[in-house]
């Protein structure tokens, strides 16, 4: 059974513990027949007044840019051995901004939530490289799940009242 919660503060130390160690993260995604295609990435989080926010720095690869253009609501699910879980619906847009693009490299440099991220400039150039493409992932449905007893929190961007 799952407890419900207007505040993300109720759950964010769990959410960050969680993906801090788990780091790597399933991304859903479907296509026009919706049909599901997922893949092994490593997104970065930070709160916003209040509320989380996703970044994905990745390649706009011709499956991800068609499903997510038909359909842009995604899951990312993140989980462990121990059984610890934080499951995330969310609408991802693509962004084509320098700052944000800086933003994003210094979150994914820092760790966010800390023990997430890595150096993208393994991967990339620099925040001005043009196969280096970002993600905003926009939550509105975040379910954290502790292993032990299967303890389960949702937080929605919808809770009525």
């Amino acid at each position: 059974m799952a407890s419900r919660t207007r505040s993300f503060a109720t759950i964010e130390p769990r959410f960050n513990a969680y993906i801090g160690d788990i780091v790597y993260a399933t991304m859903t995604t479907v296509d026009a027949r919706g049909r599901p295609r997922a893949r092994v990435l490593i997104p970065v989080w930070e709160v916003v007044d209040g509320r989380p926010l996703g970044w994905l720095a990745t390649y706009r690869t011709p499956v991800k840019a068609a499903h997510l253009a038909g359909n842009p609501h995604t899951t990312f699910s993140y989980w462990s051995p121990r059984q610890n879980a934080v499951s995330i619906d969310a609408v991802a847009e693509w962004v084509v901004d320098r700052e944000i693009g800086r933003h994003v490299w210094d979150l994914y440099a820092n760790g966010s939530p800390p023990g997430a991220g890595y150096d993208l400039g393994a991967f990339w150039k620099g925040v001005d490289d043009p196969k280096l493409h970002v993600l905003r992932l926009t939550p509105w449905r975040v379910q954290v799940i502790r292993g032990t007893d299967l303890h389960s929190v949702i937080w929605r961007d919808d809770l009525p009242g």
